[in-house]
Protein backbone atom coordinates (compact mmCIF):
# COMPACT_ATOMS: atom_id res chain seq x y z
CA UNK A 1 0.00 0.00 0.00
CA UNK A 2 2.85 2.39 0.73
CA UNK A 3 4.42 1.99 -2.72
CA UNK A 4 0.97 2.49 -4.30
CA UNK A 5 0.68 5.99 -2.80
CA UNK A 6 -3.11 6.29 -2.64
CA UNK A 7 -2.94 5.72 1.10
CA UNK A 8 -1.78 9.32 1.55
CA UNK A 9 -4.99 10.80 0.15
CA UNK A 10 -7.08 8.36 2.18
CA UNK A 11 -5.33 9.37 5.41
CA UNK A 12 -5.48 13.09 4.53
CA UNK A 13 -9.23 12.79 3.96
CA UNK A 14 -9.73 11.52 7.51
CA UNK A 15 -11.26 8.29 6.22
CA UNK A 16 -9.00 6.19 8.48
CA UNK A 17 -8.81 6.66 12.23
CA UNK A 18 -6.13 5.62 14.67
CA UNK A 19 -2.43 5.04 14.26
CA UNK A 20 -0.91 3.29 11.30
CA UNK A 21 1.52 0.58 12.33
CA UNK A 22 4.39 -0.05 9.96
CA UNK A 23 6.44 -3.14 10.77
CA UNK A 24 10.19 -2.63 10.61
CA UNK A 25 10.42 -5.67 8.29
CA UNK A 26 8.28 -3.76 5.76
CA UNK A 27 10.48 -0.69 6.14
CA UNK A 28 13.56 -2.87 5.53
CA UNK A 29 12.00 -4.33 2.38
CA UNK A 30 11.11 -0.81 1.20
CA UNK A 31 14.74 0.26 1.69
CA UNK A 32 15.96 -2.79 -0.26
CA UNK A 33 13.61 -1.93 -3.13
CA UNK A 34 14.77 1.72 -3.08
CA UNK A 35 18.40 0.53 -3.31
CA UNK A 36 17.68 -1.96 -6.12
CA UNK A 37 19.81 -2.05 -9.26
CA UNK A 38 16.57 -2.33 -11.26
CA UNK A 39 15.59 1.26 -12.05
CA UNK A 40 11.83 0.56 -12.00
CA UNK A 41 12.02 -1.09 -8.58
CA UNK A 42 14.28 1.69 -7.31
CA UNK A 43 11.78 4.38 -8.35
CA UNK A 44 8.92 2.48 -6.68
CA UNK A 45 10.93 2.02 -3.50
CA UNK A 46 11.90 5.68 -3.33
CA UNK A 47 8.31 6.68 -3.96
CA UNK A 48 7.27 4.43 -1.09
CA UNK A 49 9.75 6.15 1.23
CA UNK A 50 8.42 9.55 0.13
CA UNK A 51 4.84 8.40 0.77
CA UNK A 52 5.85 7.21 4.24
CA UNK A 53 7.44 10.57 4.98
CA UNK A 54 4.29 12.37 3.84
CA UNK A 55 2.10 10.05 5.93
CA UNK A 56 4.08 10.93 9.04
CA UNK A 57 3.09 14.57 8.52
CA UNK A 58 -0.62 13.73 8.77
CA UNK A 59 -0.94 10.87 11.22
CA UNK A 60 0.85 8.81 13.80
CA UNK A 61 2.90 6.14 12.07
CA UNK A 62 4.27 3.70 14.61
CA UNK A 63 7.19 1.49 13.69
CA UNK A 64 6.64 -1.99 15.10
CA UNK A 65 9.77 -3.88 16.12
CA UNK A 66 8.02 -7.27 16.10
CA UNK A 67 9.57 -9.75 13.74
CA UNK A 68 8.91 -13.40 13.08
CA UNK A 69 12.14 -15.22 12.23
CA UNK A 70 10.26 -18.53 12.24
CA UNK A 71 8.29 -17.47 9.13
CA UNK A 72 10.03 -18.29 5.84
CA UNK A 73 8.92 -18.29 2.20
CA UNK A 74 6.49 -15.45 1.39
CA UNK A 75 7.85 -13.93 4.58
CA UNK A 76 6.55 -10.36 4.49
CA UNK A 77 2.94 -11.31 3.71
CA UNK A 78 2.87 -14.05 6.36
CA UNK A 79 4.47 -11.71 8.90
CA UNK A 80 1.90 -9.01 8.15
CA UNK A 81 -0.94 -11.45 8.73
CA UNK A 82 0.60 -12.65 12.00
CA UNK A 83 1.15 -9.08 13.24
CA UNK A 84 -2.43 -8.10 12.40
CA UNK A 85 -3.66 -11.17 14.30
CA UNK A 86 -1.56 -10.37 17.37
CA UNK A 87 -2.61 -6.72 17.43
CA UNK A 88 -6.22 -7.51 16.53
CA UNK A 89 -5.69 -4.89 13.84
CA UNK A 90 -6.87 -4.37 10.32
CA UNK A 91 -4.56 -5.08 7.43
CA UNK A 92 -4.41 -2.33 4.81
CA UNK A 93 -3.46 -3.69 1.38
CA UNK A 94 -3.98 -3.51 -2.35
CA UNK A 95 -2.58 -7.01 -2.91
CA UNK A 96 -5.26 -9.48 -3.99
CA UNK A 97 -3.47 -12.60 -2.71
CA UNK A 98 -2.55 -11.04 0.64
CA UNK A 99 -6.17 -9.92 0.99
CA UNK A 100 -7.48 -13.46 0.46
CA UNK A 101 -4.91 -15.11 2.75
CA UNK A 102 -5.62 -12.60 5.52
CA UNK A 103 -9.37 -13.21 5.23
CA UNK A 104 -8.83 -16.98 5.45
CA UNK A 105 -6.74 -16.38 8.59
CA UNK A 106 -9.57 -14.32 10.11
CA UNK A 107 -7.85 -10.94 9.75
CA UNK A 108 -9.98 -7.93 8.89
CA UNK A 109 -8.77 -6.36 5.62
CA UNK A 110 -9.16 -2.86 4.21
CA UNK A 111 -8.45 -3.19 0.49
CA UNK A 112 -7.53 0.08 -1.24
CA UNK A 113 -8.64 -1.27 -4.64
CA UNK A 114 -12.07 -2.20 -3.29
CA UNK A 115 -12.40 1.28 -1.78
CA UNK A 116 -11.38 2.91 -5.07
CA UNK A 117 -13.92 0.82 -6.99
CA UNK A 118 -16.64 1.59 -4.46
CA UNK A 119 -16.31 5.34 -4.91
CA UNK A 120 -16.20 5.35 -8.71
CA UNK A 121 -19.29 6.90 -10.29
CA UNK A 122 -21.91 4.40 -11.41
CA UNK A 123 -22.15 3.95 -15.18
CA UNK A 124 -25.26 2.28 -16.58
CA UNK A 125 -26.10 0.78 -19.97
CA UNK A 126 -27.59 3.45 -22.21
CA UNK A 127 -25.42 6.26 -20.82
CA UNK A 128 -23.36 8.36 -23.19
CA UNK A 129 -19.63 8.87 -22.58
CA UNK A 130 -16.87 10.76 -24.36
CA UNK A 131 -13.65 8.79 -24.78
CA UNK A 132 -10.38 8.84 -26.69
CA UNK A 133 -9.62 5.52 -28.37
CA UNK A 134 -5.95 4.94 -27.58
CA UNK A 135 -5.24 1.35 -28.58
CA UNK A 136 -6.60 -1.74 -30.32
CA UNK A 137 -8.77 -4.19 -28.41
CA UNK A 138 -8.34 -7.96 -28.22
CA UNK A 139 -11.08 -8.70 -30.73
CA UNK A 140 -11.09 -7.52 -34.37
CA UNK A 141 -12.48 -4.01 -34.79
CA UNK A 142 -12.36 -3.18 -31.05
CA UNK A 143 -10.77 -0.04 -29.69
CA UNK A 144 -9.89 0.72 -26.09
CA UNK A 145 -10.02 3.94 -24.11
CA UNK A 146 -10.07 4.90 -20.44
CA UNK A 147 -12.11 7.12 -18.17
CA UNK A 148 -10.28 9.62 -15.95
CA UNK A 149 -10.54 7.17 -13.04
CA UNK A 150 -8.72 4.47 -15.03
CA UNK A 151 -11.79 2.44 -15.97
CA UNK A 152 -11.26 0.64 -19.29
CA UNK A 153 -13.81 1.19 -22.04
CA UNK A 154 -13.91 -1.38 -24.85
CA UNK A 155 -15.43 0.29 -27.92
CA UNK A 156 -17.10 -1.94 -30.50
CA UNK A 157 -15.85 -0.96 -33.99
CA UNK A 158 -13.53 1.54 -32.31
CA UNK A 159 -10.29 0.35 -33.90
CA UNK A 160 -10.84 2.62 -36.90
CA UNK A 161 -10.90 5.61 -34.52
CA UNK A 162 -7.46 5.02 -32.98
CA UNK A 163 -6.15 8.32 -31.65
CA UNK A 164 -9.51 10.06 -32.03
CA UNK A 165 -12.07 11.15 -29.46
CA UNK A 166 -15.65 9.99 -29.87
CA UNK A 167 -18.99 9.76 -28.13
CA UNK A 168 -20.02 6.23 -27.20
CA UNK A 169 -23.11 4.57 -25.79
CA UNK A 170 -22.59 2.13 -22.91
CA UNK A 171 -23.92 -1.33 -23.76
CA UNK A 172 -22.81 -3.22 -20.64
CA UNK A 173 -20.67 -2.93 -17.52
CA UNK A 174 -18.60 -5.77 -16.10
CA UNK A 175 -17.42 -5.55 -12.48
CA UNK A 176 -14.48 -7.81 -11.63
CA UNK A 177 -12.14 -8.13 -8.67
CA UNK A 178 -9.54 -6.25 -10.70
CA UNK A 179 -11.92 -3.38 -11.43
CA UNK A 180 -14.65 -2.36 -13.78
CA UNK A 181 -14.80 -2.68 -17.57
CA UNK A 182 -17.27 -0.80 -19.71
CA UNK A 183 -18.38 -2.03 -23.11
CA UNK A 184 -19.72 0.55 -25.53
CA UNK A 185 -20.54 1.21 -29.15
CA UNK A 186 -19.96 4.34 -31.20
CA UNK A 187 -22.91 6.69 -31.02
Amino acid sequence: VIVDGRITEIVESGFLEGPLILPRFVLRELQLIADSLDSIKRVRGRRGLEVLSRLQEFTAVQISERDYPDIVGAAVDAKLVRLAQELNGKLLTNDYNLNKVAQVEGVSVLNINELANAVKPVVLPGEELHVQVIREGKEPHQGVGYLDDGTMIVVENGRRLLGAETDVLVTSVLQTVAGRMIFARIK
